[in-house]
């Protein structure tokens, strides 16, 4: 049976976060740079294989690259959130009035420790797809039917 996410039994709190990855503009290269400093600036468990999906909101625009990526960290929820809007600005990620246009690197937080904390997850085949994908490679299991929003 799939065991629940839980952080690991260390001297310091480690959390466990579920992160949906999505790129249009050069994606295989923004996805593999995402992964690699994921790797070196926190603990990279495990990445599910990227799919090729269409773009929502605005159509004229490449399609886009999804995964997800499993990570550890130390920071707290908002505090590790606020890095991940970072690492997509060195990224080069331009954020303008098109919130669904084209981007190098988006990153959001769907699950924490184990808990879904993005409906994205259950809204969207491109965020869920990854996700279970990896959940499965890894013998994780989310907990919740609902989930609150961020």
């Amino acid at each position: 049976m799939p065991q629940p996410m839980s952080p690991s039994d260390t001297s310091r709190d480690m959390h466990e976060c579920l992160i949906s990855v999505g790129s249009n503009i050069e994606p295989e290269w923004h996805i593999a740079q995402v992964q690699k400093i994921l790797k070196e600036e926190c603990e990279l468990i495990k990445a599910s294989r990227a799919i090729r999906t269409a773009p929502v909101g605005l159509q004229e625009q490449p399609d886009f690259l999804n995964a997800a990526l499993l990570v550890k960290t130390s920071l707290e929820r908002e505090v590790f959130r606020a890095y991940l809007k970072e690492v997509e600005d060195r990224l080069g990620r331009v954020r303008g009035p098109v919130k669904s246009g084209p981007r190098t690197m988006d990153l959001d937080i769907i699950a924490w420790d184990g808990e879904v904390v993005d409906d994205g997850y259950y809204q969207h085949d491109y965020v869920r797809q990854p996700v279970d994908e990896l959940l499965s490679g890894s013998g994780r299991q989310l907990n919740g039917r609902g989930c609150p929003s961020l």
